[in-house]
C-alpha cells in the first residue's frame, strides 16, 4: 500500500455484530484516505468457493490496491480458512486482508496465524448489560470530546438501549445537533417518548411507592398505544436490581456494579431506594408483578387491569416495609 504505516492485516474479533461493521467500515475508509481507487471485495464464509481469495487477490490488469474483506470467520468451511492462511503465507503489500471473526475456535489456526503476522487487531466484545451500554455511551461522547452528564447516559440508556444500533444513532444525533453538555433534560427532549422511556417512568414511580403517579403515567402510556408486557418488565427489572443491590453488602458503586453486572448509577439509585424497603415487602412486590407478568402475556382477560393491580399492590408493599 502507498502509505508504509498503514496495516495491510486487521483482524476484528468479537461477537457484538454492529461494532464488527462500524470497525471493518472505518479501517476500509481509512485505507481509501491514501488510496482513494481503492477496490473492495467482500467475501462471506456462508458462500465461499474454494480459490477465490486467491482469484481476487491477483493483480488486475490495471494495477491498484484491493482490500479484500473476509467476514464470518467463525463460520467459515475449511477451504476459506486453507485459503487465508495461504495468502498469509505470501502477502501481498497492495492487498489490504480484513478478517472478522464473531469468536469461538473455529477458526483459531488463521487466527494465531494473523497475529503472528503483526495483524492489526480491533476487538468488539458484546454490549449487553446496562453497565456495557453506559461504558459504550460515555466513550462514543469522549470520542466526540462532547460531555454527558450521568443522569444523561441513564436516560439515554433507559430510553434507547434496547438495541446497540439505535444507541449509537442517539448518541450521534445528540452530539451533532445540540451544545454544550447534555443533561437528562436534553436526551428527555429527543427521546422522552419512546416506549421504553415511559415504561422507566411508571418503573419509577411504583418503586417510590407513588402508586396515583404510576397509574397517571401508565394510563397515559397506554392511551398512546404502548403494550403493558414492557412496563411490566420494566418493573420487574428494577425490582430485581433491589434484591441484588440490597443483599451485595458494602462496596464502592463501581465496585459492585462491575460485580452485579449493572452500571453506576443504577447501583446509586437502587441504594436510595432499597432502604425504604424490606426483605417481606419485596417478596410480595415479586409476586405481585410476576402475577402481572402472566396475566399481560395472555394469562388474564385485562391487561391494563393486571398492571394496575400489581402497582398498587408494589405500592403498598413498600408502605408496609
Amino acid at each position: 500500500m502507498t502509505d508504509p504505516a498503514a496495516p495491510s492485516l486487521v483482524l476484528v474479533t468479537g461477537p457484538e455484530e454492529f461494532l464488527v461493521e462500524r470497525a471493518v467500515t472505518g479501517v476500509v475508509a481509512s485505507a481509501r484516505v491514501s488510496e482513494p481507487d481503492l477496490e473492495v471485495i467482500r467475501l462471506e464464509s456462508a458462500t465461499y468457493e474454494a480459490g477465490a481469495l486467491q482469484m481476487h487477490a491477483s493483480p488486475s490488469l490495471f494495477g491498484g490496491v484491493k482490500a479484500l474483506v473476509v467476514t464470518g470467520l467463525h463460520e467459515a468451511p475449511e477451504e476459506l480458512q486453507a485459503d487465508v492462511l495461504t495468502l498469509l503465507a505470501a502477502p501481498d503489500p497492495d492487498v489490504l486482508l480484513v478478517v472478522a471473526h464473531g469468536g469461538g475456535m473455529r477458526g483459531k489456526k488463521v487466527l494465531d496465524a494473523m497475529k503472528k503476522a503483526g495483524a492489526r487487531v480491533i476487538d468488539c466484545p458484546a454490549v449487553k448489560t446496562d453497565r456495557d451500554k453506559t461504558d459504550f455511551v460515555m466513550k462514543e461522547f469522549a470520542a466526540a470530546r462532547r460531555k454527558i452528564t450521568s443522569e444523561g447516559v441513564r436516560a439515554l440508556v433507559e430510553a434507547v438501549g434496547k438495541d446497540l444500533r439505535e444507541l449509537a444513532s442517539a448518541c450521534s444525533q445528540l452530539i451533532s445537533d445540540t451544545e454544550g453538555t447534555v443533561d437528562d433534560a436534553v436526551v428527555d427532549t429527543y427521546h422522552g417518548g419512546k416506549v421504553e422511556a415511559t415504561g422507566f417512568r411508571v418503573a419509577d414511580a411504583t418503586v417510590a411507592g407513588q402508586p396515583g403517579e404510576a397509574l397517571r403515567l401508565l394510563r397515559h402510556a397506554i392511551a398512546s398505544g404502548v403494550d403493558p408486557v414492557p412496563i411490566v418488565a420494566v418493573i420487574a427489572s428494577q425490582l430485581r436490581q433491589l434484591i441484588k443491590v440490597g443483599s451485595a453488602g458494602r462496596g464502592s458503586s463501581a465496585q459492585l456494579a462491575k460485580s452485579l453486572g449493572m452500571a453506576p448509577w443504577q447501583v446509586d439509585k437502587a441504594r436510595r431506594a432499597v432502604g425504604h424497603w424490606s426483605a417481606d415487602g419485596l417478596a410480595v412486590a415479586v409476586q405481585a408483578i410476576a402475577a402481572a407478568d402472566h396475566e399481560v402475556k395472555g394469562g388474564g382477560r385485562d391487561p391494563v387491569y393486571a398492571v394496575e393491580r400489581a402497582i398498587l399492590t408494589i405500592a403498598r408493599a413498600r408502605a408496609a416495609g
